[in-house]
């Protein structure tokens, strides 16, 4: 018998999105808050640059918007990035209300400093130091940790969701809960909720080179499609042009905001290159710098390029960058005095389950918050520092949408147990890591910086062998947490692919050879897929 637990709000996910949904939430309702690993493992823990803000005079909402919309090349929802952008400056606030500790000009300032980063015209890139997301997702979570209405479940993962139409064959469609696995136990276990929130972020771990967490597997996007919703620009998949290089560097990012303090992109050589690409240089938005680097390592045959920023003072470093300078200094790598070695590598997933204005689904019920959902805001390219902003907002709006629909109803009908009686316990697991190595790295073969409709084809027939093969241990064998990512996965590669192909032009993030230019006689349109159920 599965066991059943039952809340009024279910967060899937406990990044910023998530958390910040919940302590809105949790004075007015019981909620329930699920992370696949320790509760502050995510994406949010590891963004180093900071929140995008207008708080300097010289600054304007217009230009945020300006800017914003401009680097999404001519996608972007205007109505959802003026509605982001407006309430950016009471998202901060509240953060900082909940004990969040933002840098300030000096030790007696009562002004922030902000840094510039690619996109922007002004400076506006709140940030603590450069761990603005740990600092972030800390806080939250110490707050969440003693709210007596927000209970924390670390080590559950979810299967998939609970919806009347599939478990209770209604006519209608209205998202009942999940089907969580315990991880510690390998238990499957039935969480209901009339509300459930999917906050599990993006899919960076589809690509062997991320600078993603190993729980970035793409979960509440597959989980959302396979339940019946729309899925849109899958395609536009961002690149982080910088990532550490070093054989022994794990998914190590480093930060935009060291080129808005002046590094500079070089070559082995030491010549620089990036003003040959676009007259921002290394400032230019993250497709530009990536394609950039991307172009000239295969030009020269490198295996990497170099970020120098050793002409700022020791000082300077160690102050604005002391989580870099010491994580370079513990691979030999003295940023004060020499060059960091970078790459690309996969970073934000700019397309996902479509939302409205206050994280409404296609399916009654269920909500979708932060990279897991596709808002409009970001349009074929994320502009750098806008993707906690849209954890933010986006939470505050849905919580606000939420509220207005309390108390919420506790009648839900009698729920199927997950069945786990007709499969039988794997005798081993080898098929599962061959089969999630081969897909990483097809992906980044195939589906990646620069693309071609042969090689997405190449990917699709890979997929599709891989994706019988994920079929058919699902039918025998007892699921486990690396089985369920690596099903989430195949999903969300699927979406991607067919996402790159339907897309006839060269537009942000997608870049095929085939069709390099972008598409001037017909007016952007977003790529969508409709729900698989």
């Amino acid at each position: 018998m599965t066991a059943t637990h039952h809340f009024d709000v279910l967060i899937i996910g406990s990044g910023a999105a998530g958390l910040t949904l919940a302590l809105q939430l949790a004075d007015h309702a019981q909620v329930a808050v699920l992370s696949k690993d320790q509760l502050e493992e995510g994406a949010s823990l590891y963004a180093q640059g900071g929140i995008s803000v207008v708080l300097d005079q010289a600054d304007s909402l217009q230009s945020h918007i300006d800017d914003t919309l401009q680097t999404g090349a001519d996608l972007c929802n205007e109505e959802i990035v003026r509605f982001t952008v407006e309430h950016a400056r009471n998202s901060i606030e509240w953060l900082i209300d909940q004990g969040v500790s933002f840098t300030k000009d000096g030790i007696t300032s009562e002004t922030y400093h902000l840094t510039q980063e690619g996109g922007h015209s002004h400076r506006r890139i709140i940030h603590s130091a450069d761990s603005t997301g740990r600092e972030v997702e800390t806080t939250l979570l110490g707050k969440a940790q003693i709210h007596p209405n927000i209970h924390l479940f670390p080590y559950h993962i979810g299967i998939d969701l609970i919806t009347s139409r599939k478990q209770l064959n209604h006519q209608d469609n209205h998202c009942l809960g999940c089907y969580v696995l315990d991880i510690k136990t390998d238990t499957p276990l039935t969480f209901t909720a009339p509300i459930t929130v999917l906050a599990t972020g993006g899919a960076g771990k589809a690509y062997l080179y991320t600078s993603n967490p190993d729980v970035a597997t793409g979960d509440g996007i597959a989980m959302g499609w396979r339940a019946g919703c729309r899925v849109a620009n899958m395609e536009f998949i961002q690149f982080h042009p910088t990532c550490l290089y070093h054989h022994k560097a794990k998914s190590f990012l480093i930060t935009e905001a060291l080129r808005g303090e002046g590094a500079k992109l070089l070559l082995a050589d030491g010549s620089e290159f990036m003003e040959h690409f676009h007259p921002q240089a290394e400032l230019a938005p993250r497709d530009i710098v990536a394609r950039a680097i991307d172009h000239e390592m295969k030009r020269l045959g490198d295996d990497c390029v170099y970020l120098d920023i050793s002409h700022q003072s020791k000082e300077f470093i160690e102050a604005h960058f002391p989580t870099i300078h010491q994580r370079c200094l513990g691979f030999g790598i003295d940023m004060t005095q020499e060059p960091i070695p970078v790459v690309p590598a996969a970073h934000y997933t700019c397309g996902g389950v479509m939302t409205d204005i206050y994280g409404q689904t296609d399916i009654a019920g269920l909500y979708a918050i932060g990279e897991t959902a596709h808002t409009g805001l970001h349009g074929a390219n994320r502009m750098a520092s806008n993707s906690i902003l849209e954890c933010l907002v986006f939470a505050h709006s849905a919580a606000q949408h939420i509220k207005q629909q309390l108390p919420l109803s506790k009648d839900i009908e009698a729920i199927p147990a997950w069945d786990a009686s007709r499969v039988q316990i794997a005798k081993e697991a080898i098929s599962v890591s061959h089969n999630w190595d081969e897909l990483r790295r097809f992906m980044w073969d195939y589906v990646g910086i620069v693309r071609t409709n042969e090689r997405l084809h190449k990917a699709q027939q890979r997929l599709k062998l891989l994706q019988q093969e994920i079929n058919d241990y699902y039918s025998q064998h007892r699921i486990s947490s690396d089985f369920l990512e690596l099903r989430n996965l195949a999903d969300v590669a699927e979406l991607i692919i067919i996402s790159a192909l339907q897309r006839k032009e060269s537009r942000g993030l997608h870049y095929t050879l085939d069709y390099p230019e972008i598409d001037n006689d017909h007016p952007p349109a977003d790529t969508i897929i409709a729900g698989k159920s």
